[in-house]
């Protein structure tokens, strides 16, 4: 029985963090559904956003949900700034040339963390209770972060398809040329797709700080650019909601498999379940090769 009910208790979380996992990766699907740039810089912007709300916490009181606003703004500014920078010039090159390029950002962006905030490990405390569901106790910050989680994805997903813009970027993911026929400034819309998949990024990062408040770190990002990854071509890499139901079954998969590998003498849980993650995502690929939503983009 009480395997049971610690099993159930690690699914709930799994769900929850699930749908953390999920949002941090529709940042990288609209990246690359509409750029065809593959980010492997993402968890760097996932680090800049649990800063921002460890912060703005720390510094000024603005509780974590609050810190969303800021994340949003400060990620267009940012991904503004790196496209017209740099990625402008490389959305038609080879392949090689923008994984150089985001790679280098990534780097350049952690280590400027680094130079400003330590390489000293953070958190905060933010107690506002927890809810009782009888077999476990849930605190209502990580209750919070997936309900927030699950609303981001929806205001995303009804961005793109029900607004003027998020026509527009669909019209330039289907055909370029007859977009610019049609009076499409692609460039523009190009810069407010990276813009706001980093923008996303760091508002996952915000809701992983928020779910979890320790460990923030200025190399917390590489495990979650794994994950990332991982998630995004289960779910269909230029798939933004596809990359959020993903992230949901690998919220679920990860901690069910952690419960279970417990039970086996002389294995480390933690270590493995990224192991069986990825064994899980080859079987599902062998079933679906272009992800859960069949090859399904913007």
């Amino acid at each position: 029985m009480a395997l049971v009910e610690n099993l159930i208790s690690n699914l709930i979380y799994g769900l929850l963090l699930g749908t953390i996992y999920g949002i941090s990766t529709m940042g990288l699907s609209i990246i690359f559904g509409v750029l065809r740039i593959v980010n492997v810089g993402h968890g760097a912007f996932v680090m800049i956003g649990a800063f921002t709300v460890y912060w703005l916490f720390v510094l000024y009181g603005v509780i974590p949900p609050a810190a969303l606003f800021f994340a949003l703004l400060f990620g267009m500014i940012i991904g503004f700034a790196i496209f017209y920078s740099g990625i402008k010039r490389l959305v038609d090159a080879p392949e090689l040339a923008t994984l150089l390029a985001t790679f280098g950002y990534g780097l350049l962006i952690e280590e400027l963390a680094k130079f400003f905030w330590g390489p000293e490990f953070y958190g905060y405390s933010w107690d506002v209770g927890s809810i009782n569901l009888g077999i476990t106790l849930i605190p209502y910050p990580k209750l919070l972060a997936a309900l927030l989680s699950v609303f981001l994805a929806f205001s995303v997903y009804t961005f793109i398809r029900k607004t003027k813009f998020g026509m527009a970027i669909r019209a330039v993911v289907e055909d370029r040329e007859g977009a610019l026929a049609c009076g499409i400034n692609v460039n523009r819309i190009y810069a407010l797709s990276f813009a706001l998949g980093i923008a996303l990024t760091m508002m996952g990062g915000v809701l992983v700080a928020t779910y979890t408040p320790v460990g923030i770190n200025v190399y917390m990002g590489g495990g979650y650019t794994l994950k990332a990854f991982v998630i995004a071509v289960l779910g269909g890499l230029a798939s933004p909601i596809g990359s959020f139901y993903a992230g949901i079954l690998f919220g679920l998969f990860e901690n069910g498999s952690y419960t279970l590998l417990g039970l086996i003498p002389g294995i480390e849980p933690f270590a493995m379940t990224r192991f069986i993650a990825f064994v899980f995502l080859l079987i599902i690929l062998l079933v679906r090769p272009t992800g859960l939503l069949r090859g399904e983009e913007l």
